[in-house]
């Protein structure tokens, strides 16, 4: 592979994965279907303007779909498509390799 002519779809899905809270999204719908509040919870440090944002973009490339139960009130929750489900070993890999390589002080930044 010449990494000087990277292909462009490598550089829409860094895009996609790499903005950020979306991999922290991703990684929280890996546990299953959730609710929005039931997102923010686990990412209590993300607004909730910015998790609508990230769960549109997510939506719209097909890595992310949303359920509305025709309830009252209405219910809505988000799960991985099979496409977002493929990210899995991804999400995965990027945890080990954070587990194994990245120091405490890194993480006070």
């Amino acid at each position: 592979m010449d990494y000087n002519t990277m292909c462009p779809r490598y550089e829409v899905a860094i895009d996609i994965i790499g903005k950020k809270w979306t991999g922290l999204i991703i990684r929280v719908l890996l546990g299953g279907s959730r609710r929005f509040k039931d997102i923010k919870k686990q990412i209590p440090e993300m607004s909730d303007r910015m998790l609508t944002e990230r769960m549109k973009e997510l939506e719209s490339v097909g890595i992310v779909s949303r359920h509305v139960y025709p309830e009252t009130p209405v219910r809505i929750e988000y799960a991985l498509t099979e496409k977002g489900e493929s990210l899995r070993s991804i999400i995965e890999s990027i945890q080990s390799w954070s587990e194994q390589w990245v120091e405490e002080c890194e993480l006070q930044k």
